[in-house]
């Protein structure tokens, strides 16, 4: 008797219950269709204004999300299925995913300003997040950097735009500062003549910023410091810094100018019988 009943009532169920699975069916392809096809379109809008296309993909996948969430949410609740506390659980859901990612969503934000407000590119040389290295890739998350000895460095974003950022790329050309100790009894004047015909006579130093500026730097315990400050291209900023000293060295050493090791003078006083004191 009770299958009776089952089997008479399905018409009436599947009226009563069929269009709306019909309706939340159209509503859930339909809406993912509009979903898709405005998230293309911001996509378009993103290239033609110069955003990064990396930051461009990530934004458009969460607002695909986004929207998709409340197609969703529009066919349950067509289908009669209370959707209150279901948003309340995935409001819920949404902030304790957000208090455990909260480290990644500041290495996000910081990837977002990184490649928007562009302080490096690919192919710098920068000293940023406590590390120095050619950056090789950026993401919206970390940065890779590649040290001179080939160490392959992954920086998180937020520990790049959290400091300072030098970017030695920027400019084609850097002021080498070397800083040369001499003895004090060595000729300052024949000095300085050594260091300028060592220095400008190499081609690397920029012509337009000759004559190399050279001066006395400091009076140090054990020397006297000599600055010498020329001005080369990036690409040779190491090269010519291995060079010179090695050359200043070769020159100094044939003139008899005398580079000092560190040293103090100790003077001893003399006893009242006119000995020398004993050191202590």
């Amino acid at each position: 008797m009770d299958w009776v009943n089952y089997v008479e009532a399905v018409p009436t169920l599947a009226r009563e219950y069929g269009l709306n699975l019909i309706a939340a069916l159209l509503i859930f392809f339909v809406g993912k269709w509009m979903a898709r096809r405005l998230v293309n379109l911001g996509s378009r809008l993103m290239s033609q204004r110069g955003i990064d296309p990396t930051v461009g993909g990530f934004v458009s996948n969460i607002l695909y999300m986004v929207l998709l969430m409340l197609v969703i949410i529009a066919a349950l609740s067509q289908l009669g299925i209370p959707t209150a506390q279901f948003i309340a659980v995935i409001g819920a859901a949404g902030l304790a995913i957000g208090l455990a990612l909260q480290g990644s969503l500041s290495n996000f934000a910081s990837g977002v300003l990184l490649v928007s407000f562009r302080p490096c590119k690919v192919g710098d040389y920068i000293e940023a997040g406590g590390v120095s290295g050619t950056v090789r890739e950026i993401t919206v998350f970390s940065t890779t950097l590649v040290t001179p000895d080939q160490r392959t460095i992954t920086v998180p974003n937020s520990s790049i735009m959290g400091g300072p950022i030098t970017n030695y790329s920027t400019s084609s050309s850097r002021r080498l500062d070397l800083v040369i100790g001499v003895s004090y009894d060595s000729d300052l004047q024949q000095v300085k003549r050594l260091l300028r015909e060592i220095v400008e006579s190499d081609e690397r130093v920029l012509e337009a910023h000759k004559p190399v500026q050279i001066g006395v730097l400091a009076l140090a315990d054990s020397s006297v410091n000599i600055a010498v400050r020329p001005w080369v291209a990036t690409a040779d900023y190491w090269p010519l810094h291995f060079d010179l000293h090695e050359r200043i060295k070769q020159r100094f050493d044939e003139a008899g100018v005398g580079i000092p090791y560190p040293q103090v003078d100790v003077h001893l006083p003399e006893r009242l019988d006119g000995e020398p004191a004993a050191a202590l």
